[in-house]
């Protein structure tokens, strides 16, 4: 196992043993990829590519046939079980071997169908499994980030850039929200992104007041905002940017909104650093777009860390006091979303350092106005 795996299987299991638990059952996908390299992906919520048991002495993949090779490839290090009949069916003899009598679970990610299903299939064990919920357990070593994770963010980033920079030379006046989104995607696939970190979003006029618009038919029209954001995933990493674009001359008031905005986020960032809380950075941007008159127009979070899921620990949040560490990526994405007219958000990510944050973007100045 190599020395990055191998660390993260340690804290784990030392985990484990501060909570009195035998073992710990990984559903989440961002998860199981972290503690042992398996890439398998959940395709919906009620479906799964397998599960990760960890315990003191045992390490167990078990999938189905969908996934059994894969399995095998890219978790070396696991005992890989291939289950044919769900994986309720080959629980009572993994739960044997691994020794456990108290077996951890992910309580976010366990449905009660499943749930029932399992505790059904424990009941009869001797001694009985009990099965205890957790919460964070492996999300919390994920919070902060190596220089490699963070090296794999940057490259993630860039290809976005990229991406987004092909596109701004070719959207014209007429073009739909939905032409422009499928080009950008376009252009991240070209480039040889793994996929998208979420859907694209390109939302112009009225639409770019709704955070998070679904690209429409709208066609663009010269003087509006056009609210691009999107991300693009790389070697499982995920970066995440917003960028408010208008074509030729801009509408009233687009720059004041616009520079507010961009001074907020500048000044939040100005203000992270290790040791500052969520809570903290949040309301630097909040008070500025307040003292200009937006107060009412800013209603959702100043941002997220961002890893191998987009939205992850910590949260810059005016509700959710989250202490910023050394490592840490996050978004910083104030907006002002104004109804009947439009909205503006200028999202960068940056990494948490002990006296302050480092922008991870390109540092090249932005001008939102482009076209005639």
């Amino acid at each position: 196992m190599n020395a990055t795996l191998s660390n993260r299987i340690d804290s784990v299991r030392q985990k484990l043993a501060d909570l009195e638990l035998d073992a710990l059952m990984v559903s989440i996908q961002e998860n199981r990829y972290y503690l042992s390299g398996y890439t398998g992906e959940d395709s919906q919520f009620d479906e799964s590519a397998g599960v990760l048991f960890v315990s003191a002495s045992h390490l167990v993949l078990a999938t189905d046939s969908r996934f059994d090779l894969q399995a095998r490839a890219e978790a070396p290090d696991f005992e890989v079980v291939c289950y044919r009949k769900g994986l309720e069916k080959e629980l009572p003899a993994i739960v044997e071997d691994l020794g456990a009598r108290r077996l951890g679970f992910e309580s976010v990610r366990l449905s009660h169908k499943n749930h029932a299903a399992y505790a059904k299939a424990l009941q009869n064990t001797s001694p009985p499994v009990e099965l205890v919920p957790t919460e964070n357990l492996v999300e919390d070593l994920r919070k902060t980030k190596s220089d490699e994770e963070i090296q794999a963010t940057v490259d993630a980033l860039r290809l976005a850039e990229e991406a987004f920079s092909r596109l701004v030379a070719t959207i014209r006046p007429g073009m739909t929200e939905k032409q422009v989104a499928w080009n950008l995607e376009k252009n991240m696939r070209e480039l040889g992104a793994q996929g998208l970190s979420f859907p694209v979003i390109a939302a112009s006029g009225p639409n770019s007041a709704l955070p998070h618009a679904i690209p429409s038919d709208r066609r663009i029209v010269k003087g509006d905002p056009l609210l691009i954001d999107w991300g693009a995933r790389l070697n499982e990493y995920c970066s995440d940017t917003t960028r408010t674009l208008v074509l030729g001359k801009p509408k009233d008031p687009f720059q004041k909104v616009f520079d507010t905005v961009v001074e907020a986020r500048d000044r939040a960032i100005a203000g992270i650093r290790a040791g500052a809380s969520g809570t903290e950075v949040d309301r630097i941007a909040r008070d500025f777009i307040d003292k200009n008159g937006f107060g009412d127009s800013f209603g959702h979070g100043l941002g997220h860390g961002t890893g191998l899921a987009v939205h992850e620990a910590p949260r810059l949040s005016p509700i959710k006091d989250d202490l910023l560490e050394e490592g840490m990526i996050v978004t910083v994405e104030p907006g002002i979303y104004l109804p009947d007219w439009g909205g503006v958000r200028m999202e960068n990510q940056v990494v948490v350092t002990k006296d302050g944050a480092r922008v991870l973007n390109d540092p090249a100045p932005f001008d939102p106005c482009i076209g005639n």
